[in-house]
């Protein structure tokens, strides 16, 4: 597939370069806000399974306390774990921004299923499986229709249909739903489908 081979490879490498400079000021500003805001490194690190069960070093900016022996599970809003200035990096998704650079190396898409810990590719199903023929990204098709509230094996679907619906189209419409996420919440789109469910129900 043309775009997929050649036009989002340079679109990621191309935009995520522009990006770093563009918004090299403000990830500046927010190294130095966490390094005053808690003990602890500026940059979170973390193995995660790439693009054909490739492992590769994910880079985010630390939201959370400085806990070694903190397990490895989802974190939601209100886990007493997570910084002052990190509960406004998560919510504004600021704390991201470093994943720009795991882009630009090729690691990651701007559009993709989500990297997962190289663990969790013993739990993959068949959806799950297909998945990985992608790289991750830093956004997908389960994040703006539910993300952290759903399942795992529910959010292995959308990763299926998107692998195999992969477009241009899809990847902007995506893109353009994922700033209505971070404009209105993770909450958002998850509510909206509860609402769909209850007037389903109510016919």
């Amino acid at each position: 597939m043309i775009y997929r081979n050649i036009i989002k490879p340079f679109f990621d490498f191309a935009v995520s370069l522009v990006l770093l400079i563009l918004a090299s000021p403000i990830m500046l500003l927010v190294a130095l806000v966490v390094k005053m805001d808690s003990p602890g490194p500026v940059i979170f690190m973390q193995d995660r399974l790439g693009m054909n069960y490739r492992v590769f070093r994910l880079y985010k900016f630390r939201t959370m306390t400085n806990n070694k022996n903190r397990a490895n599970k989802q974190t939601f809003a209100n886990d007493p774990e997570i910084t002052r200035i990190g509960k406004f990096l998560r919510r504004s998704k600021l704390d991201e921004l470093p994943q720009l650079f795991n882009i630009l190396n090729g690691d990651m898409s701007f559009v993709g299923p989500r990297p997962s810990l190289p663990d969790l590719q013993h739990k993959f199903n068949e959806d799950g499986k297909v998945r990985i023929q992608v790289k991750p990204g830093l956004t997908n098709l389960a994040a703006v229709n539910g993300s952290i509230f759903l399942t795992w094996p529910e959010r292995w679907v959308y990763d299926r249909k998107y692998v195999e619906e992969q477009s241009f189209l899809l990847d902007m419409t995506i893109m353009l739903k994922t700033v209505v996420v971070v404009i209105m919440g993770e909450s958002f789109y998850h509510k909206k489908k509860d609402h769909e469910v209850q007037a389903s129900d109510s016919k």
